[in-house]
């Protein structure tokens, strides 16, 4: 794998892969928590609204361009980065790639393409409030993260998109769309030092050498948030609960790993975690259970999420709670840790043997940290965590006094 800084600022990351698709992405550091200043909701219209034509191309132009290749061209919003992506058959990587410098710099924005995607992105928030499961968490984080940036929901609000106007994208593209904000990844089974040149032509194509860093905004999270215990009635079917906190941030390389581990050994997507085992295996009061970890340049989240029949509820919850305490309380077997990181590092080695996991987990981890650790380092620091680090973990995260707790029924 080379890494490297273009003259504009533009961070990159290329690795040879073993396979005939080339996989490439445009990672750029400003998401729902930057929109300070900007209709709530910019940060993921802009993703959706990019295809819609550059100076050069027309929607309809770039809709076809990798079809008739038989790539494929996408993008997502999370709270802290948009990342445009393609996949191409390798002999086509550089067409991919130009393709994705050209939405970031040249957007247009037809004011006829904003009016439809409008329809577009309200049908996906109801689509959300449609969905109790999706909606709940939304809800959870936009009460944990109370008065903060991160608060804010990555759809918006059906009333917020409908006051997204032309300029204010321009504007929010022209501002956040900086090189030294970018990181662009590549894994394709082709020479390295190809696909370097590819990159840093292409940097010098669309980017000035002298192009202003735009800084980025301050990111600091309040040192507590105030926990919260809330009922809401939403007349479904089932009850849907959320319990958790706030956890490590990304930065935070011990703990962040400890928790990962936690969470994966307390409700991960294997059978036999422990909520997995308890909840459904054991009793059957719930499809699925599963303690999720979102991790933020300043802070991170850890909620249990399961939904259930009503009469199912309260029983689930002393469940938990128990559950919780024995992880405060009791030291983990070095057996039962030992068998806990195997599964956990199996896990991850699976879920990132795939070009494109492994060329999004490039760009991320480049505009994280500057560089990208190697599989023998994450190792490393997953088989030093302790049985002390993990009851630690679990005294902070699952704390009483600071756990908070939102149920619609």
């Amino acid at each position: 794998m080379m890494t490297g800084k273009a003259d504009c600022g533009l961070q990159y990351a290329v690795r040879r892969g073993g396979s005939a698709v080339a996989y490439c992405a445009l990672s750029i550091r400003c998401g729902t928590r930057d929109e300070e200043g900007f209709h709530s909701g910019i940060a993921h219209f802009v993703e959706h609204t990019i295809f819609k034509g550059t100076g050069r191309r027309s929607a309809a132009v770039i809709n076809n361009y990798l079809d008739k290749l038989g790539g494929e061209l996408n993008a997502f919003t999370t709270k802290e980065e948009i990342v445009l992506h393609a996949t191409v058959l390798k002999e086509d990587l550089s067409k991919a790639a130009s393709l994705l410098f050209e939405l970031a710099t040249d957007p247009v924005f037809p004011d006829h393409e904003i009016n439809t995607e409008k329809g577009v992105v309200i049908d996906e928030i109801q689509s959300y409030k449609d969905t109790p499961s999706e909606d709940i968490y939304d809800k959870f984080e936009e009460l944990l993260f109370k008065g903060h940036p991160l608060s804010g929901n990555i759809l918006g609000t059906k009333a917020s998109v409908r006051k997204i106007t032309r300029d204010e994208l321009m504007r929010f593209v022209k501002e956040k769309f900086v090189p030294g904000r970018m990181a662009f990844s590549i894994v394709a089974d082709l020479d390295e030092k190809v696909m370097e040149k590819t990159v840093l032509k292409l940097a010098g194509k669309f980017f000035p050498s002298d192009v202003p860093d735009m800084p980025s905004e301050p990111r600091n999270i309040a040192p507590s948030a105030e926990p919260f215990d809330m009922t809401l009635n939403k007349r479904n079917h089932q009850a849907n609960c959320v319990i958790g906190g706030l956890a490590p941030s990304l930065y935070q390389d011990r703990e962040r790993l400890a928790t990962v581990l936690l969470c994966n050994i307390l409700g991960g997507p294997a059978n036999n975690s422990i909520l997995n085992s308890i909840l459904r295996e054991k009793n059957g009061w719930v499809y699925g259970v599963e303690c999720g970890y979102t991790q933020y340049a300043d802070t991170g989240i850890v909620a249990i999420s399961l939904g259930c029949d009503k009469h199912n509820l309260e029983k689930c919850i002393k469940a938990i709670d128990k559950e919780l305490k024995r992880l405060q309380e009791e030291l983990m077997s070095e057996r039962r840790l030992k068998a806990a990181k195997k599964q956990l590092l199996g896990q991850l080695a699976i879920s990132s043997d795939n070009g494109e996991t492994q060329c999004l987990s490039m760009g991320k981890g480049l505009l994280a940290y500057g560089k990208i650790s190697t599989g023998k380092e994450n190792r490393e620091l997953v088989e030093a965590i302790t049985a002390e680090d993990i009851r630690e973990m679990a005294r902070t995260i699952f704390n009483p006094e600071k756990l908070s707790r939102l149920i619609y029924i």
